[in-house]
């Protein structure tokens, strides 16, 4: 016999603080599953059980309950607050999404072991070409308290954004992390629950927060913490649906793919940049739509689809060259445009088995890049042209190559700068026998900087 569940204290507490019956919030449970298209059944006696632990929400039944209470507390109410979820594996692909970040940057701060271990999967990179965006849409703009919002309050995000991104390139992921999801749960989120002087701000408000999800994203997978850097992906993705569905979207699909291509999991993402491309395309300027481009190439190259690889890199090329519309701050983000497609096509160029191509691509990647503002892209492109040396067997060369990296390297918080002193090692193995000069000392410092 099964033992009996526990009473709900998280939810009766809720409910007894915003001071409404169970009649009535069973009323606003089954309007609010209405507004999404569901027909519920819930009553009061369901709303007891769940307060008595007798029985569990089923389906999005716990989604419309913590938005009832959301709206007559006049605050957000997330599902971990009222006891409905485990705030170490939020999930973001099907909720509203100011909820799932507000959840997620809580988490990181309070339990952060729960979302350092969290899984990537395949599937999650797929979950863009299944998320409904208007259903959630409509769910957001009932919302609304009695703050208001100004261009200060956006621009200030804005500001915390680029500080900490400019940080994250000179000492790695781990530096900051806290403070840029506590920042996003608490400030940043709650602030798009406000009501706005236009809608022109409300996307602005909505876009400005999806750039600091993809940071708090970014900075996880520098720390090799890929299941949650995959949920902040995710839930910036649905941000950046409120701010732009077209353009900003279209990038956040773009970081869901380049996730899984650095993870060697090609799996949906052909299909995901494609649809990317299909939405940014004529809505895009040049050097972010030749980032889309590229992504495409990588991800063709991953599963050995050369000709199209090939198709897509050109395209890159040309839309580099093509002058229009300013870019944007979210595709900024990532360095000077120039310089990623450089160090993409390297990546591509490997997976394609040309050493003397991608080695090309890595030089002219190190001179686009601004050696002190992006260090840690110094460091990593250094080894990448190490490992392309090697792969040509000119060994002196790629000892000073990882040489030059390590130097770099030092002070670091990042797992990405580690996995990349850790893959030289057996072939620093190799040169040490064949007693290749500089090989022996490399060893040493590689062993020391990882122990």
């Amino acid at each position: 016999m099964a033992a009996p569940r526990e009473p709900n204290s998280r939810l009766r507490e809720t409910i007894a603080a915003i001071g409404c019956t169970y009649e009535a919030l069973a009323r606003d449970v089954r309007r609010i599953a209405a507004e999404n298209g569901e027909l519920l059944q819930t009553n009061k006696s369901a709303i007891s059980h769940w307060v008595n632990g007798a029985r569990q929400p089923t389906g999005q039944a716990d989604q419309y309950l913590a938005e009832a209470l959301s709206r007559r507390a006049g605050r957000p109410i997330t599902r971990v607050e009222i006891g409905l979820r485990d705030a170490g594996t939020p999930a973001v692909s099907i909720e509203d999404p100011v909820a799932a970040v507000t959840d997620l940057g809580r988490a990181d701060v309070e339990r952060q072991r729960f979302l350092a271990v969290a899984a990537f999967t395949t599937a999650g990179v797929a979950m863009p070409l299944t998320y409904d965006h208007e259903a959630i849409a409509r769910m957001l703009r009932t919302r609304a308290n009695r703050t208001l919002i100004g261009s200060e309050d956006v621009e200030v995000v804005r500001h915390i954004t680029t500080a900490f991104s400019a940080a994250d390139e000179r000492l790695g992921g781990g530096h900051g992390l806290t403070t840029v999801t506590a920042y996003l749960a608490d400030t940043a989120a709650p602030m798009l629950r406000a009501r706005f002087p236009s809608d022109a701000l409300r996307r602005a408000a909505f876009g400005a927060v999806a750039e600091l999800a993809y940071l708090a994203g970014w900075k996880h997978h520098d720390l090799g913490q890929e299941g949650a850097a995959q949920r902040y992906y995710q839930v910036g993705y649905q941000l950046a649906c409120e701010a732009d569905p077209g353009a900003h979207a279209a990038w956040m699909m773009r970081a869901l793919a380049h996730q899984a291509l650095s993870l060697k999991q090609p799996h949906h993402c052909v299909d995901l940049i494609e649809s990317a491309l299909s939405r940014g395309l004529g809505r895009v300027d040049g050097q972010t739509e030749a980032l889309l481009h590229i992504t495409h190439a990588r991800a063709y190259a991953a599963v050995d689809e050369k000709a199209p690889a090939a198709r897509a890199l050109l395209a890159a090329e040309d839309a580099l060259l093509r002058e229009d519309s300013p870019q944007p701050s979210y595709s900024r983000v990532s360095g000077p445009a120039a310089g990623t497609v450089a160090s993409h096509t390297a990546r591509t160029l490997t997976d394609l088995a040309d050493h003397i191509g991608t080695e090309q691509q890595h030089r002219d990647a190190l001179t686009r890049w601004d050696p002190i503002k992006y260090k840690r892209v110094h460091a990593l492109t250094h080894a990448d042209l190490g490992d392309s040396l090697a792969a040509q067997a000119r060994a002196d060369e790629a000892i000073g190559a990882w040489t030059a990296a390590l130097d770099l390297m030092e002070g670091m918080t990042s797992d990405r700068t580690r996995k990349a002193i850790s893959s030289i090692r057996p072939t620093l193995a190799v040169y040490q026998r064949r007693k290749v000069p500089g090989a022996s000392e490399l060893a040493r410092r590689a062993r020391e900087a990882l122990a």
